[in-house]
C-alpha cells in the first residue's frame, strides 16, 4: 500500500497535465496514515498547504485536528487526508473543471489503492467531485452515502466555513459538525 501511494505520489509531483504547475510551491498529495479505515478528502490546497507542501496545515487544519482530537483520532495514527486536487489554485479560487478533470486519476489511485470504508467529503468542491447531483453541503452534511469500493461516505462542513460561523448554539454549523463527528466515531468504532 505505502509503496503503490509513493509510486503515485512521484508520478503527481512531476504532474504539468494543466497550468497550475506553473503557479504552484508544491504539490500537496496527502497527510496522515495511509489506512483503509478513515480517509477525508478536501476540496485544494490553500497557501500555507501550497509552502508546506501538506493539506489542512493553516488555521482550517488546526480546528480540524480539534475536532477530531474531541472523538479520539488523530491525524498522526487514524486518518489519511487528501484533496480533490493537488495544486493550490490562484487566490485560493475554486478549481475549474479541466483542474479537476487533471487531477482525478490521483485521487482515483489513492482510493483505489487504500479503498477506505469512511470517505469525509469535506466541503462544496469535494462535494461537487464526489456527489455532482448534489449542489449543497447544508443540505446534506451528516448523511451517509454509498461510496466508491463499497464505502460509506459522508459530506462534512469545511472547517473554513466552522471558523466563520462561530455559534455553538444547537442547529449552529459547529453544532451540526459536533454531531458529525460523533456519527463518524460510532460507525468508525463498528468496523472491523
Amino acid at each position: 500500500m505505502y509503496n503503490e501511494l509513493e509510486e503515485i505520489k512521484e508520478h503527481c509531483l512531476q504532474c504539468k497535465k494543466c497550468s497550475l504547475y506553473k503557479t504552484r510551491t508544491n504539490i500537496v498529495f496527502s497527510s496522515g496514515i495511509p489506512n483503509n479505515k478513515l480517509m477525508l478528502v478536501g476540496e485544494a490546497p490553500g497557501y500555507w498547504e501550497d509552502q508546506k507542501a501538506e493539506p489542512f496545515v493553516g488555521k482550517a487544519g488546526q480546528l480540524l485536528d480539534k475536532i477530531f482530537e474531541c472523538v479520539g483520532f488523530s491525524r498522526k495514527n487514524d486518518i489519511y487526508i487528501c484533496n480533490t486536487i493537488k495544486c493550490r489554485p490562484p487566490e485560493n479560487r475554486d478549481p475549474l473543471p479541466e483542474e479537476k478533470a487533471a487531477c482525478k486519476e490521483y485521487l482515483d489511485k489513492q482510493l483505489e489503492i487504500l479503498q477506505p470504508k469512511i470517505i469525509l467529503i469535506c466541503g462544496r468542491v469535494a462535494l461537487n467531485t464526489f456527489l455532482p447531483d448534489k449542489s449543497s453541503i447544508t443540505k446534506v452534511r451528516g448523511q451517509w452515502f454509498d461510496g466508491p469500493y463499497g464505502s460509506k461516505m459522508m459530506p462534512i462542513f469545511h472547517p473554513s466555513y466552522l471558523l466563520r460561523n462561530d455559534s455553538r448554539e444547537k442547529g449552529s454549523p459547529k453544532w451540526l459538525m459536533w454531531q458529525d463527528i460523533k456519527e463518524i466515531r460510532r460507525v468508525y468504532d463498528e468496523i472491523k
